[in-house]
């Protein structure tokens, strides 16, 4: 919605593509805490035992279950790569506001379940030091999530998400035209499925900044291109 409404502000000089990173940003942050207090919660419960109203304790993490498990598949109906990044999934196209939100779903539905086999353990076999088990186990789960949201948000708030080789190919298509060299190439994310570069070359014959942007018309992603063009000095070699 922010970023919709800001779109056309000339504040955001690329735009307000990064919105969705940086809310996904707060989110792993979120989940950080989340799953430090989850742990600390639990190792006190493991260490000072507690009385448990088994029957009560289940039926609401039941109904939370339940709550959580419908909520996470509402989010993945409405963009299905999120299922994905529950799992790992490295695709650089995704929302990561609406993963975010759909790992914070997907924590408290993993928290309700471990809460449930933890509390059925404790009711039938006696083994209450299960729930606060369950509840360490739970905690470093939601970490590990936590972790992989915060480092590929913050790849792209530090404009370090791109590959060597996404560079070498921008790279190729600028150099197998003419004589061209690419002196300086600088490439960063400006939305989702958007790209903004910066491509600084020289060459003995220069051309107008457009026939190098039509260079670059298979990179389908890339929308804010900027071309800097230098003259090669008669006689002077290009360099390798």
């Amino acid at each position: 919605m922010y970023s919709r409404r800001h779109a056309s502000d000339r504040r955001f000089s690329f735009g307000t593509g990064k919105v969705g990173a940086l809310a996904g940003f707060a989110s792993a942050v979120g989940l950080a805490v989340v799953a430090l207090l989850v742990f600390g919660e639990s190792a006190q419960r493991l260490a000072t035992p507690v009385s448990i109203r088994f029957d009560e304790a289940i039926a609401v993490a039941c109904l939370g279950l339940a709550v959580n498990v419908a909520c996470a598949l509402l989010l993945r109906d409405a963009h299905p790569e999120a299922h994905g990044a529950a799992a790992h999934a490295h695709d650089h196209h995704h929302d990561h506001n609406l993963r975010g939100a759909y790992l914070h779903v997907l924590a408290d539905a993993l928290t309700s379940l471990l809460a449930i086999a933890g509390l059925t353990a404790g009711k039938w076999l006696g083994w209450t030091w299960m729930d606060p088990a369950m509840g360490l186990v739970g905690s470093l789960v939601i970490a590990r999530w936590s972790f992989g949201l915060l480092r590929d948000t913050s790849r792209v708030l530090l404009d370090a998400e791109l590959s060597q080789e996404r560079f070498a190919e921008i790279e190729r298509a600028i150099e197998a035209d003419a004589d061209n060299r690419v002196t300086d190439l600088h490439v960063w994310r400006v939305g989702p499925q958007h790209l903004a570069a910066i491509v600084s070359l020289v060459t003995h014959e220069p051309r107008e900044p457009e026939h190098y942007r039509g260079l670059l018309c298979q990179q389908r992603d890339l929308a804010h291109v900027t071309i800097e063009v230098q003259r090669c000095p008669d006689g002077a070699e290009l360099g390798a």
